[in-house]
């Protein structure tokens, strides 16, 4: 069955590269993913996949379907691209190798026993589509989900890290900077204070935590005090429990900025916390043997992987489904989320990290299944 699973990827490869390219010409900001998310599904509907779209209520969600074995198989895929990025976190390949390893594994779907599955994920970005979805009854039908990620090397042992993400105002009162400065409150200052804290409380924070954030809005003119300042904060740390504690800590920091200048603090949540990711660890030890099958090379610590210091709201579906999230290598020096990695995924390494990680994929959910209950 393995053979017939590569040699339908292999038929697909113009149409799962086409697919690459066009999402990655062609970035949308989460929640916005209009054209992504119908190309995607399009391309699955193409190749008899029945197609729920809206799903759940969401616009830019899909979830594709084909078979009706008892094993039930999820590729989970992403689109939306970074603000000003574009797709500097891959997601064009995440897409087009959930796609593709789905539409190969529906190849032998039937001789398995296998329901296969593409549900489309809006707004990983901190928008936390799967976390809403997983709200409104998503994924829990599934056996075994799954997406292979893009990243600079291979690693099979995904640790993404837990996070919150936090939108941060201060209120403050305008006054002339030089005529009445003693009638003002200096939300910009308070904004100083909190950040000023927050870099002095990292000295005492574990290893694994992370606190990093930016000022979105600060004031207008030198001579008005400012009287809003915003911006946006993510507290990452290796397990939710260590998360809360060092929530705590920060929110202190940012009501030092309060107390100390008079402003009034505001923070606001952009999405539920992402978990940290449990991973199926027999399944992710069957994705390691199929990558290194094809010639993959997993020469990484994982401890040492930086990718691994990230957050995805996949972390999440793993809390109460069987998961996996491998880290699939494109090549170069770029990282994440810096504009050289967005050229990364495109070209001739991101095109065979496309054709590896959907065969790797589907490969191993046929492993899955057989191990656990699916047909010879």
């Amino acid at each position: 069955m393995k053979r017939r699973i590569a040699a339908r990827r292999d038929e697909l490869d113009g149409e799962l590269v086409a697919l690459s390219d066009g999402l990655h010409d062609d970035p949308e900001l989460g929640w916005e993913e209009h054209r992504s998310s119908a190309a995607v599904a399009g391309l699955l509907a193409a190749h008899g996949f029945a197609i729920e779209q809206p799903y759940l209520g969401l616009d830019t969600a899909f979830r594709a379907t084909i078979g009706s074995g008892p094993f039930t198989v999820g590729f989970l895929a992403e689109y939306d691209a970074l603000p000003g990025l574009g797709h500097a976190c891959g997601h064009n390949l995440i897409s087009a190798m959930s796609a593709g390893g789905a539409l190969a594994l529906a190849a032998v779907a039937e001789d398995a026993g296998l329901t296969v599955e593409v549900i489309g994920t809006p707004a990983e970005e901190g928008g936390g589509g799967k976390i809403v979805l997983l709200g409104r009854g998503a994924f829990r039908e599934l056996d075994l989900a799954l997406m292979a990620h893009p990243a600079p090397v291979d690693v099979a042992e995904a640790r993404p890290f837990a996070v919150a993400h936090w939108h941060v105002r201060y209120d403050g009162h305008a006054a002339h900077a030089a005529a009445y400065p003693e009638r003002g409150v200096n939300a910009n200052d308070a904004f100083i204070v909190a950040q000023t804290a927050i870099a002095l409380l990292r000295q005492q924070l574990p290893a694994g935590v992370r606190v990093h954030g930016v000022q979105t809005r600060g004031g207008e003119a030198p001579n008005a005090i400012p009287e809003r300042t915003e911006g946006r904060w993510y507290v990452r740390a290796e397990t939710m429990e260590q998360l809360l504690e060092t929530e705590t800590r920060v929110l202190r920091c940012f009501e030092a900025g309060a107390l100390a200048t008079g402003a009034e603090l505001t923070i606001t949540p952009e999405s539920e916390r992402y978990a940290e990711m449990r991973t199926d660890v027999e399944a992710q030890e069957y994705y390691r043997a199929n990558a290194i099958r094809l010639g993959r090379d997993f020469d990484v610590d994982p401890d040492a992987a930086t990718m691994n210091r990230a957050s995805t709201d996949m972390g999440n579906v793993s809390q109460i489904v069987n998961a996996i999230h491998p880290y699939i290598g494109v090549g170069g020096t770029a990282s994440n989320h810096q504009p050289a990695f967005a050229e990364a995924c495109v070209g001739p390494l991101a095109e065979q990290a496309l054709r590896d990680g959907a065969t790797a994929l589907a490969w191993t959910a046929l492993d899955v299944a057989l191990a656990r209950g699916g047909t010879r």
